[in-house]
């Protein structure tokens, strides 16, 4: 076992925006949160920084790579974590062409992830949904209160009905800013995500994503304003469609089986 409060430190980026958990008891309850329901796939750690969960990751009887951007941090991991080889990958993961990581073969990803980049790991998760059945890790506690929030909750949004689209998301347990060094400014939340039984929405995914973030980006307003930003002259709304009792609600209101009636009602307009 390689424990962090023995190494050399690694010095906290904040360009990076990292915040090393100093914790150890943490750092194995969130590594421990890949055993279910996929404790047969390999992982994916995404900014391990100096090894706090990979200590415990790489315990486990399955593959395990680690990605992170810091190169100081990846020389540190190469020295401390002989058994990981050429599993140590030093890039950005938001670059990376996520077929290449294991060879196609599906995968856990997991990591303490930088706050302000974790909505666009969380999308780019989206467009690799079929190689990636499950998620787990830790994010900004109001993060992840979005993530997991249900309609007429005033935090649900676009993170929420996307990802909900094709996830079951459990928010699972708080953590608080005095276990990192340095300490960040909010609480800090651990969840996972577990690919739900949806293979297809049934309906336009691309309008789906432009609808959901075309109504939440004026989330006081009524469908029926905000849905006028998807007509033009060239394609304009027919007599009646904003008279759809529907329309009256706020997106909030809206489920997600919702979200796909709207879209096919839109399209078959637009078309």
């Amino acid at each position: 076992m390689y424990l962090c409060t023995q190494m050399k430190q690694v010095r906290p980026k904040k360009n990076l925006g990292q915040h090393f958990l100093t914790d150890l008891n943490i750092a194995k309850r969130i590594a421990d949160t890949v055993d279910e329901p996929y404790a047969e796939l390999p992982v994916l750690e995404v900014g391990p920084g100096m090894g706090v969960m990979t200590q415990y990751l790489v315990e486990k009887p399955r593959p395990l790579k680690v990605v992170e951007i810091d190169r100081e941090s990846v020389a540190y991991l190469r020295e401390n974590f002989p058994r990981l080889n050429n599993n140590i990958i030093g890039g950005d993961f938001l670059r990376m062409d996520l077929n290449e990581v294991f060879e196609g073969q599906q995968f856990v990803l997991t990591g303490n992830y930088p706050y302000d980049i974790s909505s666009q790991i969380f999308f780019k998760m989206l467009d690799n949904k079929d190689l990636i059945p499950c998620c787990t890790g830790m994010i900004q506690h109001e993060v992840a209160v979005r993530m997991a929030a249900k309609p007429g909750n005033k935090q649900y949004g676009i993170l929420s009905v996307l990802i909900q689209a094709w996830y079951d998301v459990e928010y699972l347990f708080t953590v608080e800013p005095s276990v990192f060094n340095p300490p960040p400014k909010v609480q800090s939340a651990v969840i996972r995500m577990t690919r739900n039984a949806v293979t297809d929405l049934g309906c336009d995914e691309k309008l789906f994503k432009r609808i959901v973030k075309a109504t939440f980006n004026q989330r006081r307003k009524m469908l029926r304003v905000s849905l006028r930003q998807l007509f033009d002259a060239a394609h304009p709304a027919p007599e009646g469609f904003f008279d759809d009792p529907m329309l009256t609600r706020r997106p909030e209101q809206l489920s997600i089986s919702e979200f796909i009636a709207l879209t096919n009602k839109v399209a078959a307009e637009l078309t």
